[in-house]
């Protein structure tokens, strides 16, 4: 396994909830993941997350882990969940919130 898998594999195995996105949640820097950091804001969750934008190998590595070409990606209990667009829609039909309460992880508000 190499060096960045490693990185990845830790942070999706060793968080409840882990966001690999363009920026920051106090400062994304795409819409995409914005919306995701929206989502998760409004659910009330604590995540980790990543700055793809920080290095060009978590950047691929992170589309070679999944084979998912896109960012953001959410993980939840190690389990890739999707990007932006399957996160939105699992959210607004409630599917998100079922998910990540059946997982364990207490939500604060639902849509």
């Amino acid at each position: 396994m190499t060096d960045i898998n490693a990185f990845i594999d830790d942070k999706v195995k060793n968080n409840d909830i882990f966001l690999f996105m363009k920026g920051s949640p106090d400062f994304p820097q795409c819409g995409f993941s914005g919306q995701v950091v929206q989502i998760l804001s409004y659910l009330g969750v604590e995540y980790g997350s990543a700055n793809v934008l920080e290095s060009a190998e978590l950047r691929d590595g992170i589309k070679a882990y999944t084979n998912w070409p896109t960012i953001p990606q959410l993980y939840v209990k190690g389990e890739f969940v999707g990007g932006a667009d399957i996160v939105r829609e699992m959210f607004q039909s409630g599917e998100l919130q079922t998910h990540l309460e059946g997982a364990g992880i207490a939500v604060k508000a639902t849509a």
